[in-house]
């Protein structure tokens, strides 16, 4: 008894200290963006509230806590309101799987540090990844709104399109670490990163999760100047507050995952692990502001054309390739 409630004491403990850090990165990572973007255009970024702007993201939520949380005529009510809790909740729940740091040794005991390192951690990041779906789909249906709607279409073909690709993409990964663990992944890539070993299916899967978290190149969903904001088009306050950070949240955890699954997770030299592993995160969403401040948007057909026709046939080869050479090296 006291074995079980000293485990759920530390899974609770954890869980507050991912949420925590989760969400004051996800605030800080929004300020960090717009300052980059602000540098990349030679203007200004966020500079007055606080020091350097630093309290910028504070006042960003005073104020969408504030504003008139709005439901349009003709909308299905229900589904309405919890759509944006959709998107932010199925991506807070992917990091429950994501090992930051090898085991801690404390007291006697080895506490691994990770909520729950399952042993088909691939299968259930993948089935969450596919939930995410989920909130885009019912936000725009239930707004009862044609540019909503539009935006959540395209997002609902974007998303399983860029899926496929990813999911094939993990596959070589899988194949080398002979494993679905996560941890077991991250402990594959002591002497040499899966970035070195599987080069396409990295870049595969960068692009597909590039598409997949909604942004700059793949920003079809939200296309200003064709759907007005796309599928939050109806969304006020606080609840698009969820989908804003909802998004910011999911590159965290595409991030972590990436570095989980080809950047080696927590493995460096001289610093501590979990430092390796909050650089390696903060390397792949500085990557994903990098893009949106360089490339523009691809027109429709370009980007279900670039998916169903160059990134999963790729996959495809990349599966058969690295299968024939692990059976011939293990031959």
């Amino acid at each position: 008894m006291m074995e079980m409630l000293i485990t759920l004491v530390l899974i609770l403990v954890k869980l507050g200290l991912i949420f925590a850090v989760i969400l004051t990165l996800a605030a800080y990572l929004v300020l960090a963006e717009r300052k980059v973007l602000a540098r990349m255009q030679l203007r200004y970024g966020p500079n007055r509230v606080g020091p350097f702007g630093l309290l910028q993201p504070l006042a960003d939520v005073i104020k969408l806590l504030t504003k008139e949380d709005t439901v349009p005529d003709g909308a299905d009510r229900g589904l309405f309101l919890i759509a944006p809790g959709l998107a932010a909740v199925t991506a807070l729940l992917a990091f429950a799987v994501v090992p930051f740091a090898p085991p801690l040794h404390l007291f006697g005991r080895e506490i691994p540090m990770v909520v729950c390192d399952l042993n088909v951690g691939v299968l259930y990041f993948l089935g969450l990844s596919s939930l995410a779906v989920y909130g885009v789909a019912l936000g725009g249906w239930a707004s009862n709104s044609k540019y909503a709607l539009l935006g959540a279409i395209r997002g609902l073909a974007q998303l399983i399109s860029y899926e496929l690709s990813m999911g094939l993409a993990l596959v070589p990964v899988v194949l080398s670490a002979r494993s679905f663990s996560l941890t077991d992944i991250v402990n594959a890539q002591e002497g040499l990163p899966f970035m070195l070993v599987h080069p396409l299916a990295f870049l595969i899967f960068l692009v597909s999760v590039a598409a997949e978290s909604k942004r700059i190149p793949f920003d079809i969903p939200e296309a200003e100047n064709e759907l007005v904001a796309g599928f939050h088009t109806e969304y006020s306050g606080m609840r698009f507050g969820l989908f804003f950070v909802g998004e910011y949240i999911n590159m965290i955890i595409l991030g972590s995952i990436t570095a989980v699954f080809f950047l080696g997770g927590w493995h460096g030299p001289l610093l501590p692990p979990v430092v390796w592993f909050g650089l390696k995160v903060l390397a792949v969403s500085f990557f994903f502001i990098w893009m949106r401040g360089t490339l523009p948007r691809l027109r429709y057909d370009q980007l279900m054309h670039f998916g169903w026709k160059v990134l999963i046939p790729l996959a495809l080869l990349n599966v058969v390739v690295t299968g024939g050479v692990l059976l011939w090296m293990r031959g």
